[in-house]
């Protein structure tokens, strides 16, 4: 049962590979905005989907957040995700990443519950 309060932490090390150079968000070899913020969303996912219904998942639907300090390649970032309301199939997060105990940044998410095979048949 997806309860308020329940929450996850994600982890990665910033590679070349998600820096804003290489993701296309700027020019420097830091860690790219788009890279934390799918960090966060990952937190978000991995929060809940112990809890979900047999054949559902959850998909992004907003994610809103500052960006307030670079990474280097090689640090590592930690992103949690913990649930502040639930209704029906809406869940709200509130998202924050760090690294070591500076604060990268922080917002909020939002995902819907779905049926999986059903989401996939409205691809056509």
């Amino acid at each position: 049962m997806i309860e308020i309060g329940l929450k996850h932490t994600s982890e990665l090390t910033v590679t070349d590979a998600i820096t804003a150079i290489q993701m296309g968000s700027g020019d420097m070899p830091v860690l790219a905005t788009p890279a934390m913020m799918a960090l966060m969303e990952n937190a978000a996912m991995l929060a809940v989907a112990d809890e979900l219904p047999e054949g559902c998942t959850t998909v992004g639907g907003h994610i809103e957040s500052s960006h307030l300090k670079p990474s280097k390649i090689g640090d590592n970032v930690s992103a949690t995700a913990e649930v502040t309301k639930i209704e029906g199939k809406k869940i709200e997060f509130k998202v924050s990443a760090f690294s070591g105990d500076i604060l990268l940044g922080e917002g909020t998410h939002l995902r819907f519950i779905v049926d999986r095979e059903r989401f996939l048949s409205k691809l056509g």
